[in-house]
């Protein structure tokens, strides 16, 4: 398959970590590639060299319009949009009470909103093709919450886990796949300073949330067991699949965590089990 007939995909937030793998993965492989970032020089230096199949565009996730250039861009380049990643997104270490509207507002408007602007511009292209693979990638802290001081990173997370699952049955009947990415802890930049917000205003009582910070800032990164390599290259095997999953937990760790937090719920469904399936009319 020559790149020309290859697949076209739409990759955000592309300029680092599992984004700009998979932009480098694609492009070794034939695939045509869209790349968005805030600057599309960050892109290029990133990328290096690039083929004639390699689109930078530089796009505000924020702005729809912005969006909405970028889809235009890569049809009029590629013809048509294959796979779309929506992998942009940054991390917020701070407990509930201490983070200000302001800042769980501004990690909403990207890890959510913005992720939102793509499936508004992208699925009529998707749609009118009847066919395309979509990746919305959350964290496994989009499936469970028991991080103190990431309660708003979750909540943006467990906001696309949401509307994805919503999303894919929507847009079933028009040959659409959606599938809700659950990585666990991989190697990328996404614990250093310019990837995690902490509140301006942090409030001293929050034991847990200081320590928990400490953790994954001082020891977690760097250390963090998941080869990203590895699992860009399983995202690309899985957009090839016939039927993908609608979850798709990535890493050991996503796994242990996944199974815990059903193993708790389950535990808590059974404990009241009795008295919460008497609460029916005649019951």
């Amino acid at each position: 398959m020559t790149p020309s007939t290859k697949k076209t995909w739409f990759v955000t937030g592309a300029s680092k970590g599992l984004g700009l793998l998979l932009v480098q993965q694609l492009l070794q492989q034939g695939y045509n590639v869209a790349a968005t970032s805030r600057n599309a020089d960050d892109l290029r230096r990133a990328v290096g060299t690039a083929p004639e199949n390699f689109l930078p565009l530089p796009m505000n996730l924020a702005d729809e319009a912005s969006v909405g250039e970028a889809v235009q861009a890569t049809v009029a380049a590629f013809g048509r949009i294959d796979v779309v990643v929506n992998n942009a997104g940054y991390g917020l270490i701070g407990s509930l009470e201490e983070l200000s509207d302001a800042e769980a507002r501004q990690n909403f408007d990207i890890n959510v909103f913005g992720l939102l602007n793509v499936l508004r511009q992208a699925t009529p292209q998707l749609r009118a093709q009847q066919a395309g693979v979509v990746f919305n990638i959350s964290s496994v802290g989009g499936f469970t919450g028991n991080f103190p001081g990431w309660g708003i990173y979750c909540a943006t997370k467990f906001a696309v886990a949401g509307l994805t699952e919503s999303y894919a049955a929507e847009v079933a009947r028009f040959g659409i796949k959606a599938t809700v990415v659950y990585p666990g802890y991989f190697r990328t930049e996404f614990l250093s300073a310019g990837s995690v917000g902490t509140p301006q205003t942090p409030i001293e009582a929050y034991q847990e949330v200081r320590e928990s910070q400490l953790v994954h800032q001082q020891q977690i990164n760097g250390q963090q067991p998941g080869d990203p390599a590895k699992a860009v290259a399983l995202l690309i095997e899985v957009s090839e699949a016939e039927q993908p999953p609608i979850s798709l937990f990535l890493g050991a760790d996503a796994y242990q965590m996944a199974d815990q937090k059903m193993t708790a719920v389950r535990h808590d469904m059974q404990q009241w089990q009795a008295q919460a399936t008497a609460t029916d009319f005649g019951a």
